[in-house]
């Protein structure tokens, strides 16, 4: 694994390695205050952070953004269970797919192997790609990047049972506004991202 990995680190309400993700009290509170925006950023009004349960059939179950909807991915290459969760007011689309460890068309290791490939292809235009490894309190291993220059996608993160399930995210932004202007919208969807991996339950499907 990394030479990064945080180990000893037992909850993601912890994990801090260089992320700006100083808000992971999500997984205590309902609510949660967004830090205030660092001098220099242009004004962006955000919504309060509320959130509500997937209720779609799927072999996981997560609570999401009030202020997001959640979209079948219609892709070509889609699969099941793979599906988008969309802030139509903030241009942002956090993309899921899904793999089901016990089909046995993957192993977790190619799974995961893939995951750092596909954040990989970033290193181009990224000056730095930051990872921590870390359990989650539902006893779920995730591996979560962050990536920083001007990339389509600024934040990643892969989450698994090890036996079982596969779970892959990653954030994209619909516009072509720099990331420097982006920062406090990336820093907000950032924290719905971790309370979605903190509250994260496999189940059986329906």
């Amino acid at each position: 694994m990394s030479e990064i990995r945080k180990s000893g680190i037992k909850k993601l309400v912890n994990l801090r390695s260089g992320f700006w993700l100083v808000l992971l009290l999500a997984v205590t509170s309902c609510e949660t205050e967004f830090t205030p925006k660092q001098k220099g950023y242009n004004r962006i009004n955000l919504p309060a952070q509320t959130y509500q349960p997937l209720e779609q059939d799927h072999p996981y179950f997560f609570e999401y953004s009030s202020h997001a909807k959640v979209r079948p991915d219609s892709s070509r290459i889609a699969e099941p269970h793979w599906i988008h969760i969309i802030y139509p007011q903030l241009g942002a689309d956090v993309q899921l797919t899904y793999k089901d460890l016990k089909a046995g068309n993957q192993s977790l290791d190619r799974l995961i192997e893939d995951a750092r490939k596909l954040t990989g292809k970033h290193q181009i235009k990224a000056y730095a790609i930051e990872e921590a490894e870390v359990q989650t309190p539902t006893g779920n291993m995730a591996s979560v990047f962050e990536l920083e220059g001007e990339v389509p996608s600024q934040f990643q993160f892969y989450v698994t049972d090890s036996t079982q399930h596969f779970l892959r995210g990653a954030l994209y932004f619909r516009t072509a506004t720099q990331n420097d202007s982006l920062a406090p919208v990336i820093e907000y969807v950032k924290q719905d991202i971790i309370h979605m991996l903190n509250t994260l339950k496999w189940q059986e499907k329906k």
